[in-house]
């Protein structure tokens, strides 16, 4: 795969614009027989047709119609631990990136790396929520549409999300607990049942299913490529037309 230049662009602009001027000096003079009046012609011709240029792109710039601002969007991936939330908002996140479209991925490890010692308690993660609600804010605010993928056990830190941010479509990845167990190549569900992790969601601590997501992935009968497309299709087909 091959991506055009800026300079690539630019030579191809200047031998275009060579070309075409050319031609209307050879036009010029083929008719009348005067190599000045044909230069003439060719360099008018180059200069007026520049500034034309110029003046219809910026009157367009200015002209709203046929203009569709697509308005940021909110995809918010919760489930259990290891339900595959990840792997599935990574890959849909690559396929909107394809529509050109602004957009960013939020993922809860990149978060929480980037803000160490948050904790786990109900308070803790509520407040944690609504600190990633406030940076969907500020992106959207600069039309930046977000993947976002966190487990999110409650309710209430949910609705907080979906209040605080614009067009917020929560998918729930549900898979059933021991197929999370035997996804989980970390040991982290072997370490919550031990005691050595609290606040595990599903083991020592509630997931509390959502009860009004507007995708449901089921990764016990789909495939994270299955669930992708479909999400995929949702999106294009509601908020990217």
């Amino acid at each position: 795969m091959y991506k055009e230049t800026n300079r690539r662009s630019i030579v191809k602009g200047i031998s275009w614009r060579v070309l075409a001027t050319s031609t209307t000096i050879i036009i010029v003079y083929v008719f009348f027989g005067r190599l000045d009046l044909a230069i003439a012609a060719g360099l008018i011709e180059t200069i007026l047709k520049v500034a034309l240029y110029w003046a219809h792109e910026r009157a367009w710039f200015k002209i709203q119609w046929g203009k569709k601002r697509i308005e940021p969007f909110n995809l918010w991936f919760t489930g259990l631990p290891l339900a595959g939330k990840t792997t599935i908002a990574d890959k849909v996140y690559t396929e909107l990136e394809k529509l050109h479209i602004p957009i960013e991925r939020l993922d809860s490890k990149d978060i929480r790396d980037l803000i160490p010692g948050i904790g786990y308690s109900r308070e803790e993660r509520n407040r944690h929520m609504h600190r990633v609600g406030f940076l969907i804010q500020k992106l959207q605010k600069n039309s930046i549409s977000t993947v976002a993928s966190f487990v999110s056990p409650y309710r209430e830190s949910r609705k907080a999300i979906r209040e605080m941010v614009n067009q917020n479509i929560v998918v729930y990845v549900k898979a059933d607990i021991e197929t999370c167990k035997a996804r989980d190549y970390k040991g982290k569900y072997a370490k919550a049942l031990t005691g050595e992790l609290p606040n595990f969601p599903g083991v020592n601590d509630v997931y509390e299913e959502p009860q009004h997501a507007e995708i449901l992935i089921d990764t016990d009968k789909m495939s994270a490529d299955e669930a992708c497309a479909l999400i995929v299709k949702y999106i294009k087909k509601h908020y990217v037309k």
